[in-house]
């Protein structure tokens, strides 16, 4: 049987390990993810199998380890980089948004650029400033670079794979807080397209839309939901850009009521583009306006503080109420 009950984490490993172990381009590239096998223990053992030549551990230089990789790209290589907390990718948002993104279009699609950045990103880990980002909207702002974010094991070893055979620059986004969370995988069935949404959850009164940490709060919500006799459907999007808008569509036809959630602040964040393009989309559909939970508009507040600041349960339930009472 390939099924096997595995964490995100050890699903993440197994997924780098059979990428190396199939693609003799492909390398891996980060600080601290060879000898100690990453601060997460994502690349544990990687390095010791497979050489320090496959699996390299670089100076505490982010836009030097990104550039590094757009370089070994147009070498023909598949560069895998980690940044080591979501905070610390700003030194190389310059190369990732102007020379990552840009290439494929800057040569009329003569050049490829087939690099993974992985990045741990979200709060709920009790860390210092600079380690409980959320910044994926500003990526999946830019034109040229796929966004994308799972949230269980069997999405994190596929999703992986998927990545890292394309031929477009992947930003993964890893949800730090849910490393440790386990369930199925089956290593032998593929579950779907990469930048496929799935419904984790059917129901009919209410859709919500999350994807990375907040799917398994919005699983907890639609079960509590289903106490009071509310059907709550959870569409996992799994993907931040491009984004599954057709699956959806279908729920909220389905629904006619939308609440998204995210750990990001809800100004300016995924969410806004989610709900304005469903509000075109399904406006004849609509019994209450899309509704958003997300952060606050604040920097990320200290450790003490992050359980006020996350969006958890009764705030995702708090939104259900309010939809539904339209």
């Amino acid at each position: 049987m390939a099924m096997q009950k595995m964490s995100i984490a050890k699903a993440l490993n197994e997924s780098l390990r059979k990428a190396l172990d199939t693609d003799p381009k492909v390398l891996i590239m980060g600080e601290d993810v060879g000898k100690l096998g990453g601060v997460f223990r994502i690349t544990d053992g990687l390095q010791k199998d497979f050489g320090e030549g496959r699996v390299i551990d670089t100076p505490l230089a982010e836009s030097g380890i990104v550039g590094t990789a757009i370089g070994l790209a147009l070498r023909g290589y598949r560069p895998v980089v980690e940044i080591q907390f979501d905070g610390f990718v700003f030194p190389a948002y310059d190369q990732i948004v102007t020379q990552l993104a840009k290439m494929h279009a800057r040569s009329l699609g003569k050049i490829k650029l087939p690099v993974v950045v992985r990045i741990p990103y979200g709060g709920g880990i009790g860390a210092v400033e600079h380690h409980s980002e959320s910044p994926e909207a500003l990526f999946a702002h830019v034109a040229g670079l796929k966004v994308v974010s799972p949230s269980n094991a069997s999405d994190a070893y596929w999703m992986m794979q998927q990545a890292v055979l394309s031929d477009d620059p992947i930003i993964f986004f890893e949800p730090k807080r849910r490393y440790w969370d386990k369930g199925e995988l089956d290593t032998e069935s593929i579950p779907g397209q990469l930048h496929r949404a799935s419904v984790a959850r059917t129901g009919t009164d209410l859709t919500l839309v999350a994807y990375g940490p907040m799917v398994k709060v919005c699983l907890e919500a639609a079960a509590a939901a289903q106490d009071e006799g509310k059907s709550i459907e959870v569409v996992d999007l799994r993907s931040m850009s491009p984004i599954d808008f057709d699956a959806i569509q279908t729920s909220v036809e389905k629904t006619r009521r939308l609440v998204v959630v995210h750990e990001a602040p809800v100004f300016y964040g995924s969410g806004a583009e989610i709900a304005a393009r469903i509000t075109e989309r399904c406006f004849y559909h609509l019994e209450a306006p899309v509704l958003r939970v997300g952060g606050y508009h604040v920097p990320y507040p200290p450790a003490r503080l992050e359980d006020e600041y996350l969006p958890g349960l009764d705030r995702v339930l708090d939104a259900v109420d309010r939809s539904l009472a339209y």
